[in-house]
């Protein structure tokens, strides 16, 4: 199937909370001489779409946001918060349990955790992978930076381009370069739990 396919107008509700988005997208895509054409086409969606993101008309799902998160190679963290340092020291956030901002893909259940506060160095959050095969991925996950992944509960096995499939299981640990292409499979009767904490 041409992976240009439009996307359809459904897509487009879970947005980052940030107006900032359709500014970043517009100059990664200046700074790289894309046209719209040829940035929708190596994200795999519409044009139209790709336009009314840029000029923050509609905001796009977590999974849209990923698939430019690749093909514009933004880091990840920068395409949920505000760009820029803040001079304020001694600042904190806080989730309550089960509160966080939630973000779904094919793959995954995300729940961003201390969205409230901006220009932070690590983007925590916690996700169920809801993904049983290998196939249910069209393309290695990869973005700059390095992660740490804990396992809260449950089974899963962690695929990376370089090494062999990795089986983990509740307690279990790893920190990694995410630019190295990975995901994770749940294999248990339960879909898995983790926390990530992504790092620029």
């Amino acid at each position: 199937m041409d992976p240009i396919a439009q996307t359809p107008e459904s897509d487009l509700k879970e947005a980052p909370p940030t107006g900032q988005l359709g500014r970043m997208i517009r100059d990664a895509r200046r700074e790289k001489g894309w046209t719209l054409e040829e940035t929708s086409r190596a994200a795999g969606i519409g044009r139209s779409t790709l336009s009314k993101i840029e000029n923050d008309q509609t905001k796009p799902s977590f999974d849209i946001v990923r698939r430019l998160t690749t093909a514009l190679e933004l880091k990840t963290p920068h395409l949920f918060l505000p760009s820029g340092q803040s001079g304020v020291s001694g600042r904190r956030d806080h989730t309550p349990s089960g509160s966080g901002e939630v973000r779904v893909t094919d793959t995954y259940r995300h729940e961003l955790l201390c969205t409230d506060l901006t220009s932070k160095r690590m983007l925590p959050y916690i996700s169920t992978i809801t993904a049983r095969e290998v196939s249910e991925f069209e393309s290695w996950i990869r973005h700059d930076g390095e992660e740490f992944m804990y396992v809260i509960s449950g089974d899963l096995v962690f695929h990376t381009e370089h090494y062999k499939p990795l089986p983990m299981t509740t307690g279990d640990s790893i920190y990694y370069d995410s630019s190295m292409g990975h995901f994770c499979v749940s294999s248990g009767t339960e879909d898995a739990k983790v926390l990530w904490v992504s790092l620029e």
